[in-house]
């Protein structure tokens, strides 16, 4: 029985870090109070006059959680709008009277009322499925009443806004802009139609087609623009190419024609990342799966969604994404690459059906009783099948559009094939020359992209079958490349072609990656930036932590050597004269307490949004570096296998052995579990499975085990608290 309950402790402390998250799956209950009897004709001239005002709610509660004087306007464009409708889209910006107000950190959220999709899920299923493989917005559901009165049952969407960034790029305020025909007209600027990413040599001509987000970032924008367009072989110097690929190759799969695959100048943003490029994103998914048919020629049949030519829209020059990317070979293969990989992940094994049929299941009570409609009930349950209102069902698109790219040239003929990555390298010392390789078949072409930071771009080196790069014999399949290594750990991924099409290791980089440990003796083993309540110093306080792990077989004195956050600044803490023995671990307080509490304790603090954290001998030698972004609260950022094997977000160790359970796959991915509905009684939806996952009892017991998202019947399970590990994740759900 010993077994059991510490195996049941490791994971109720795990739990912690995965409470509720506001757009978790599932419906919130959104109550709004306004002071003013005439709110909704408050909204809609707001709404007409088109300048940004709110009115003002005295208080809003979301799930019962209470802020008070919120900004409401409606949103929407003139179809999903409409001053007789009584359920329009609205915005929620909780902060936007009290600094700081938000709901588990968003300070606003956008509810759209589903004007367009009698099914009801096309926006959160579309988002849902691309967050799998590139920057994209929660989403789920709310239940919205006004002064008692029920609307509704909305979609709630994450904002694409600072925090984003911030979550995805780790940057909060680089040049920021919404692809948004405004109507604007400028002097001396075109009035004909707007193209896709158009330049401009007047910078004022962009109003016509961008709202600005961040500061007076017009020069940037033109910059790129006219990298784009003018000197396109300098595109990857100005432009994130892969996450643009994978938000063309998603859009035409899902047939999301309201976009600019489609050359529709709307409805996504442009990010500048700290390494200076600009990075579509993905936006307004209420019409993806073929409910918008705008700028195909009609009369539009099933048909033509069905078999949308996956180069759509290559030979319009005014549509400046496709017509520039598509005319390059590689990029057209890696975009295929990308389209495959989504394809067979999401669509071959029916997941995206599950999925929608599960997002009904979750919301059908809801949707029953809803008293304002645009959809009748017996609409909602046939459009995820069924043609419904000239909207073609969900799976009734995707089965055969499945069928049509499975049979195309371009997912018949055979990618090369990469396996034995680096042989058997599973860590290297600091500062050295080291040999990747992987053994690939199948090839005319391979490179190696590599980094060391989150926040950097990966850089290309070409791969080689030559004997010159440490890929051993010359002609025998194994492909090398030689980088030389500072003190962090090295993220890296592989891509290799054939003359027909390419392929990536792992298939989903560059959003996923391998990792390569880089250690000494002594290591940076595990960190904390997001202590909320989980290990308290001597003086009571939950206060950031490093600890050190010293490999040795002898004890080492660190008086003299330094921790700092900056690079810029290696020496800004220093050791006392302390020692740490040989197979033990330090910890040091990052708290700003310094020589005023006992112990060890900075003179600074850590950032839990991103942070680096140095180790650096008395000379000056840097000993270990380690990077992290968004790191959850209460957990930590440990080596795993400990002490010399890559960093991975975990149940937190402290001084101890960081193996609580297995060691994990090289691969990096932030994706979440989630599971829905929870608590549930017949049966759950599993999402963002991607490694073999297994459900346990109370007890510790395993009784079901799982690879890749999963729709599970519990009707005759025990009724109780059931645990899901997958990876190092893990989830809690209760069967009622």
């Amino acid at each position: 029985m010993t077994k059991f309950f510490l195996f049941i402790s490791l994971f109720f402390i795990s739990f912690n870090s995965y409470s509720q998250d506001v757009f978790d799956l599932g419906v919130r209950q959104i109550e709004i109070f306004f002071n003013e009897p005439n709110w909704d004709d408050s909204l809609d001239i707001y709404f007409a006059n088109n300048n940004g005002e709110r009115l003002i709610a005295d208080s809003i509660l979301i799930d019962g959680i209470a802020d008070q004087n919120v900004g409401i306007k409606y949103r929407g464009n003139n179809t999903s709008y409409n001053a007789s409708n009584i359920k329009n889209p609205i915005n929620i910006k909780l902060d936007y009277i009290n600094n700081g107000q938000s709901i588990d950190g968003y300070n606003v959220l956008k509810l759209s009322n589903n004007f367009h999709d009698p099914s009801l899920v096309r926006e959160v299923l579309a988002y849902t499925i691309a967050r799998n493989y590139m920057p994209a917005p929660k989403s789920t559901y709310a239940n919205v009443f006004v002064d008692g009165v029920l609307i509704g049952l909305f979609t709630c969407v994450q904002s694409i806004d600072e925090d984003f960034t911030n979550e995805h790029f780790y940057e909060r305020n680089g040049p920021f802009f919404k692809v948004e025909s405004t109507n604007a007209i400028v002097s001396g600027c075109p009035t004909s139609p707007l193209g896709i990413l158009e330049y401009y040599s007047d910078t004022n001509c962009y109003v016509r087609a961008y709202e600005m987000e961040s500061s007076e970032d017009w020069t940037d924008l033109g910059e790129f623009l006219d990298t784009l367009n003018n000197h396109f072989t300098h595109i990857e110097n100005i432009m994130d190419i892969d996450r643009t690929l994978w938000m063309m190759a998603y859009e035409n799969l899902i047939v999301a024609l309201d976009a600019p695959i489609n050359s529709v100048p709307q409805n996504f943003y442009l990010f500048k990342d700290n390494n200076g490029r600009f990075s579509p994103i993905l936006w307004d998914m209420k019409q993806a799966f073929g409910t918008f048919t705008n700028g195909l020629p009609a009369p539009v049949q099933n048909s033509d969604l069905i078999e949308l030519d996956v180069f759509h829209e290559i030979s319009n020059t005014q549509n400046n994404l496709t017509s520039k990317i598509f005319t390059v070979d590689r990029y057209r293969k890696m975009y295929i690459a990308h389209m495959r990989t989504i394809l067979n992940e999401q669509f071959v094994n029916n997941n995206y059906s599950n999925l929608a049929l599960s997002l009904q299941s979750e919301i059908d009570n809801q949707v029953s009783s809803d008293p304002n409609p645009f959809f009748s009930y017996a609409d909602f349950i046939s459009a995820t099948t069924n043609t419904v209102s000239n909207n073609i069902g969900i799976s009734e698109l995707m089965s055969d559009r499945v069928a049509f790219l499975q049979n195309l040239s371009e997912f018949t003929v055979s990618p090369p094939v990469i396996s034995d990555l680096t042989n058997t390298l599973t860590s290297v010392l600091p500062f050295t020359t080291v040999n990747i390789t992987a053994s690939i078949s199948n090839s005319t072409y391979a490179y190696l992209g590599y980094r060391y930071k989150f926040a950097d771009k990966f850089e290309k080196l070409e791969m080689y079958d030559d004997g010159l790069h440490g890929d051993g014999i010359a002609g025998d399949g194994v492909f090398g490349a030689t980088i030389n290594v500072d003190a962090r750990d090295v993220q890296y991924y592989f891509y290799a072609e054939n003359n027909d099409v390419g392929i990536f290791s792992p298939e989903r980089a560059e959003k996923e990656f391998h990792q390569l440990a880089v250690v000494g003796g002594l290591v940076i083993n595990e960190i904390m930036a997001g202590n909320s309540n989980s290990v308290a110093d001597q003086n009571g306080e939950y206060d950031d932590w490093v600890e050190l792990y010293n490999g040795n077989n002898f004890s080492l004195n660190l008086n003299g050597y330094y921790l700092s956050d900056s690079e810029n600044d290696l020496t800004k803490w220093t050791f006392p004269n302390v020692t740490i023995g040989a197979n033990d671990y330090l910890v040091i307080w990052c708290d700003t307490a310094g020589t005023t509490q006992s112990g060890l304790h900075t003179t600074y603090r850590l950032s839990a949004d991103q942070e680096e954290v140095y180790l650096t001998s008395p000379t000056g030698i840097l000993i270990d570096a380690v990077h992290y972004v968004n790191m959850p609260s209460d957990l930590g950022y440990a080596r795993v296998p400990n002490g010399y094997g890559t960093m991975q977000y975990q149940q937190h160790t402290f001084l101890s052995n960081n193996q609580p359970f297995t060691a994990v796959d090289s691969e990096f991915t932030k994706s979440k579990i989630e599971v829905f509905p929870n608590p549930s009684k017949n049966s759950i939806m599993i999402t963002g499975v991607k490694f073999s996952s297994y459900i346990f009892n109370i007890m510790g017991q395993q009784i079901y085990s799982f690879k890749g998202d999963q729709k599970i019947d519990i009707s005759s399970w025990n009724n109780g608290v059931y645990f899901i590990k997958s990876d190092n994740s893990f989830v809690k759900f209760i069967k009622n």
